[in-house]
């Protein structure tokens, strides 16, 4: 199903290099593996992925190196449902990298080399400027360079282009950006890293949601891995549950959910209706490996969804 509303997603693209192990190591130790693959990932690629497949009609601003790696994950972009006119290989850089250690309880530990991530600059935006206010909303991650979100935060605002931000990785981040900011969706450990509140329960969420809408930003959206999102709209707040599955691992979850919820917002679902969908979209991606590979298909979301209903 696809959508009239345009989407635009700015972010960073990784090859990622998953080595399964019983546990993390600690400083200083060697641990054997179970299993180790190199997946397509980073947050931007993930969740244009995911609202790819989800059904979004979606262009994505984005920098890859001059390799033969950067090359396939375009190819596979055109394949996820991607208009990839703003994704460019740049002059003398490597593709972006993750290294992801996973533990046996699906827990992931990640380090990120940047590489052509860091050349998504202010300039580089600009170029690109008409593709986000043609777009109804703009979705934006950190892992590129903070002035270059900001600016393109401040195109989409001064188009009337409704801004998401995934404030992931957690840091903490200036109040022009905040102001920017229309949807926000934050982990435990981000929402920690914006408001100072540690999230053990729903009140907890329910207080760093009201500091996030302290900072002008109307729709809160705090997800608590298995047990689902806290969704807040103006003050008003309430847990959307999240779907039991067994999961293998959790890397492009939060992704995932990002992706999905912002299509289903673009096809007119409430956000309460766009958070149970995107639920169902990260219940799928645990159950599998990997980033990209674990994003699942609009037919695969709407047949979990369908299966929950008819329980």
């Amino acid at each position: 199903m696809s959508s009239s509303q345009k989407l635009v997603v700015l972010g960073s693209i990784n090859a990622d290099h998953i080595l399964t192990l019983e546990h993390f190591p600690h400083p200083g130790q060697t641990l054997s593996g179970r299993d180790y693959q190199i997946a397509f990932g980073g947050k931007g690629a993930n969740q244009a992925v995911a609202a790819g497949r989800s059904g979004a009609d979606i262009r994505f601003i984005a920098c890859v190196g001059e390799d033969d790696i950067g090359q396939r994950m375009i190819e596979q972009f055109n394949k996820d449902r991607i208009d990839t006119q703003a994704v460019s290989p740049v002059q003398g850089q490597s593709t972006g990298v993750a290294l992801i250690f996973v533990n046996a309880v699906a827990e992931n530990c990640i380090g990120i080399f940047a590489g052509a991530n860091a050349c998504l600059s202010t300039d580089y935006v600009q170029q690109h400027a008409n593709l986000i206010r043609s777009s109804n909303a703009l979705l934006l991650q950190l892992e590129t360079p903070l002035e270059s979100i900001i600016e393109a935060a401040e195109i989409a605002q001064n188009s009337g282009v409704k801004v998401i931000l995934n404030p992931a990785p957690a840091r903490e981040l200036p109040e022009a950006l905040l102001r920017l900011v229309d949807i926000i969706t934050p982990n435990e450990t981000e929402a920690l890293s914006l408001t100072g509140v540690i999230i053990h329960d729903e009140k907890d969420a329910a207080e760093a949601a009201c500091i996030l809408h302290s900072k002008g930003i109307k729709t809160v959206v705090i997800t608590m891995g298995s047990r689902g999102v806290w969704l807040s709209e103006s003050g008003q707040g309430q847990l959307v549950a999240g779907f039991k599955v067994n999961a293998v691992d959790t890397i492009a979850a939060g992704d995932t959910f990002n992706g999905a919820f912002v299509t289903a917002l673009l096809e007119g679902k409430t956000a309460l209706d766009a958070a149970r969908f995107a639920n169902a979209a990260a219940a799928i991606a645990v159950t599998r490996s990997g980033g990209q590979p674990s994003v699942p298909w609009r037919e695969e979301i709407d047949a979990f969804l369908n299966a929950q209903t008819a329980l």
